[in-house]
């Protein structure tokens, strides 16, 4: 067990709370080995909360369109990802009709385009997904542990899955356009009436194509019922519609000190897959345990302001964007994670070695010698999702885990795997997960020794919260 040191609260002369309580856990936090993928994802997150009909995200050229300021003329040809989170509320108590959340495919060329689509799910929050409390460590073997839609259709994806709403190809002929979603949010019947919806897929195309998400409210039959809007209506929107509005709050740019406003994401961000092979060197093939009792960690989705003094920045760069979004895609949601720690034993007993992920408290450069958690985790939840863990147990035998985390602001975690490691011995571990939607950035991957006559860092017990 590391050495912990306890920092008490400062005196207040005032009658304002006092600090909550930290721990501080002397370690080395490495910046993650590897780098992002070059692989196009259309990132539609802004406006997060939509209120009219519009434009949420358009790469297709400006030519011909209406407002061509609501769009980013960028093509997509090969492997690229779909990634959309949005939340409607009804406008007014009596207004509870459902928002449509559209995505257009356009074919420019002269020949037919396929898309595939390799996976793909969306979810939404009610009654999908609610956001209902769960415990910090739960087994997810059966793929039914959730709590909200980017926690579930994360989990999805991370087993390959391809929901059925999905079609396996879609074919587009030229100059024609098909809907990759038309998909409703639904408030009637919600209190509050408010919902929201997450998608992500990967797909993969032999042409080129264009993108657009768009949204507008339900139609409705002569019978009163409502009904999606037709591929010529969401045309419409596209042509001639301007960006919904209102919009989010503009970022602060990246290089200004200081207090910073992160901005939700409206582009087209690259990169979508990390992978990461952990050794002491670029040159070595395996990673020397800690000590007994010590540990190091290594950064997951540092950003501009968090990169708890590794000066290493993960997230995703824009290719495209509107200047009133994200500089860069902070948070890397839907990014898969692919860690891979060929451990190694380099002392003359046996040892065991626990893995972990943790929510240190956000830091740019480290103000103790150590990351810092708080004693009483606090009550914002910082990240909810499935992790993978792969190994090979005593007798050979591959294992694999899932593993639904849900960590507080401040909490240490419990270990996703403890294994026994003989002298000399390597042994391989790997941890997959895509960093879900909702999450808040940044967290570790923690690899401790331990001493022999400790648990691993301890798990704290958040207090019970309504979702």
């Amino acid at each position: 067990m590391l050495p912990i040191l306890l920092i008490s609260p400062i005196a207040q002369t005032t009658p304002t709370p006092p600090p909550p309580e930290e721990i501080v856990i002397p370690q080395e936090i490495r910046p993650l080995p590897g780098r992002l993928d070059s692989v196009p994802v259309f990132n539609s997150n802004s406006p997060e909360k939509v209120v009219n009909e519009g434009i949420l995200l358009s790469t297709f050229p400006s030519a011909g369109k209406k407002n061509p300021e609501a769009h980013l003329n960028f093509p997509f040809n090969g492997r690229f990802d779909v990634f959309a989170h949005h939340v409607f509320g009804a406008p007014t108590p009596d207004n509870l009709r459902s928002l449509y959340v559209g995505i257009i495919l356009y074919n420019p060329g002269k020949k037919p385009v396929t898309v595939s689509v390799l996976q793909g799910a969306s979810y939404l929050s009610q009654p999908d997904a609610p956001f209902i409390e769960l415990p910090s460590f739960a087994l997810n073997t059966k793929n039914n542990v959730y709590a909200g839609p980017g926690s579930r259709v994360m989990s999805d994806v991370l087993r390959g899955l391809r929901q059925n709403n999905f079609p396996k190809q879609i074919v587009i002929a030229p100059g024609e356009y098909q809907m990759l979603q038309n998909a409703p949010i639904p408030v009637q019947g919600l209190t509050p009436p408010l919902n929201g919806r997450s998608t992500y897929a990967r797909l993969r195309s032999n042409g080129t194509l264009y993108i657009a998400s768009l949204a507008t409210p339900a139609r409705t039959n002569t019978d009163g019922t409502e009904r999606a809007p037709t591929i010529e209506e969401w045309r419409n929107i596209l042509d001639n519609g301007e960006l919904s509005t209102p919009r989010d709050i503009p970022p602060t740019p990246l290089s200004q000190p200081g207090p910073r406003k992160y901005g939700r994401v409206a582009g087209v961000a690259r990169g979508s897959y990390w992978r990461a092979l952990l050794t002491d060197t670029p040159k070595t093939r395996f990673l020397t345990i800690p000590q007994p009792g010590q540990a190091i960690s290594y950064g997951i989705s540092t950003l501009h302001g968090g990169t708890l003094g590794t000066n290493q920045i993960q997230s995703a760069p824009m290719l495209v964007r509107y200047p009133d979004t994200a500089y860069v895609a902070h948070g890397n949601y839907g990014v898969q994670y692919n860690l891979r720690l060929p451990l190694y034993n380099n002392t003359k007993n046996v040892q065991t070695v626990s893995l972990s992920i943790q929510t240190p408290l956000k830091e740019d450069q480290l103000s103790k010698k150590g990351l810092r958690f708080f004693a009483t985790p606090a009550r914002p939840t910082f990240f909810r999702g499935t992790v993978r863990v792969t190994y090979r147990d005593d007798l050979g035998k591959a294992q694999s885990s899932y593993i639904h985390l849900v960590q507080k602001r401040g909490q240490p975690g419990e270990s996703l795997v403890a294994l026994p490691i003989r002298p000399g011995q390597r042994r391989l571990i790997e941890v997959n997960f895509l960093y879900p939607p909702d999450a808040t950035p940044p967290q570790v991957l923690t690899i401790q020794t331990l001493d022999g006559t400790k648990p691993p860092i301890p798990s704290i017990q958040p207090d019970p919260i309504n979702q």
